[in-house]
């Protein structure tokens, strides 16, 4: 998800994509502990959008 999606949405549809974030981040965990994950970078890719998605929310607390 890019950056200019996640600016047009809301405080809570925000909350909602960073819990689902967290869920994938956790399964993505799970799966290279297992070594069934093809693609190492998708954890990384995650945990930015997560900082990407807390950067935003700590904004609109402050705002």
């Amino acid at each position: 998800m890019e950056l200019k999606e996640l600016k047009t949405k809301s405080v809570s549809e925000l909350h909602r994509q960073l819990a689902e974030s967290r869920d994938s981040l956790r399964d993505l965990r799970f799966k290279d502990a297992s070594k069934q994950l093809k693609k190492v970078r998708e954890i990384r890719v995650v945990k930015k959008v997560i900082a990407q998605i807390l950067t935003l929310l700590n904004k609109e607390k402050k705002a």
